[in-house]
């Protein structure tokens, strides 16, 4: 069952801005990676997936509704944590929360105490006087207080510290198992890696690529590095036929690209050398996300 259902979506903001036939479609109980820079797109998307905006052609829904049509309807069964957090001055956290509460009709508090307990987060401290991480893990905890079926999160770490983003990370596992869908808009590798069943890749507003990370693992190139102990051999070594991704004469070094079919023969061949290291390099999410960047000499707003 598609639960959230991005079919064409196009919003042309001019000058090469905004998302240009997107399509992203999520089941039931998946974890979907949205992965670009800060500027591809990502939160347009999200926009329009919230109904906060009215696309140009294409459409957005979830539970096989319109967004756009049914935004408050649909925001009930929705946690939304935006990318930039603006909270109100003049009150406390405590107060805040108490106000979502009764805006959401929420009584039982019981989800609410484990979500404080999860992040560590004491909200009796005044809205204006909270560190930019406090605001987030308030974000955080109102967003998700109502213990919604489908959590859509824009950059949802941003301004959390290292050990709060595992806690996120283990948050978001947690609720996959508990059978949330949910739509995880990210820039940072590591987040996207370790929670998403799916992934895409946007740039420029058009999506690029789109896989599954345990499949695209398997059926990846592999890279090796293997270092010499003699010249000859690494001279020799360095002219046959592999496809080399560096060599580096001062450390009688070599790394080589492998399909999986050309492994066995790889190894047989370097029996024939006097080999001082060799290791293999794992997958990289970074490395295939930089092939569609490559050309570019500068990219910000990726860690």
């Amino acid at each position: 069952m598609k639960v959230i259902d991005v079919n064409h979506l196009t919003k042309d903001y001019g000058h090469g801005r905004g998302v240009f036939d997107v399509s992203v479609h999520v089941e039931k109980s998946e974890c979907y990676g949205f992965l670009g820079p800060n500027g591809a797109g990502k939160s347009t998307t999200i926009r329009h997936l919230m109904g906060f905006s009215k696309p140009q052609s294409g459409t957005t829904a979830i539970l096989g509704q319109n967004t756009w049509n049914n935004t408050a309807k649909l925001q009930e069964k929705v946690g939304y944590l935006p990318g930039e957090i603006a909270l109100p001055n003049g009150m406390t956290g405590t107060q805040f929360l108490k106000m979502q509460q009764k805006m959401r009709k929420i009584s039982d508090t019981s989800y609410l105490e484990h979500l404080l307990k999860k992040f560590e987060l004491d909200p009796n401290i005044g809205l204006k006087q909270m560190s930019l991480g406090t605001k987030r893990k308030l974000a955080v905890v109102t967003a998700f207080m109502h213990d919604p079926d489908i959590l859509i999160l824009d950059e949802p770490t941003s301004g959390l510290d290292p050990i709060m983003q595992e806690v996120f990370i283990e948050y978001v596992l947690e609720e996959k198992k508990r059978g949330k869908t949910i739509f995880l808009s990210s820039h940072i590798f590591h987040e996207v890696d370790a929670c998403c069943d799916r992934i895409a890749i946007i740039r420029d507003g058009k999506i690029v690529s789109e896989f599954d990370p345990n499949v695209l693992k398997k059926e990846s190139d592999k890279i090796y590095r293997v270092t010499f102990h003699k010249k000859d051999d690494w001279n020799t070594f360095i002219k046959q036929s592999y496809t080399f991704t560096s060599v580096n004469e001062k450390k009688l070094r070599a790394r080589v690209q492998l399909k999986n079919e050309s492994i066995p023969k790889f190894i047989a061949d370097l029996c024939n050398y006097d080999i001082k290291d060799f290791t293999e390099y794992p997958f990289s999410l970074e490395d295939y996300f930089m092939k569609f960047y490559k050309e570019d000499k500068v990219f910000e707003g990726v860690k």
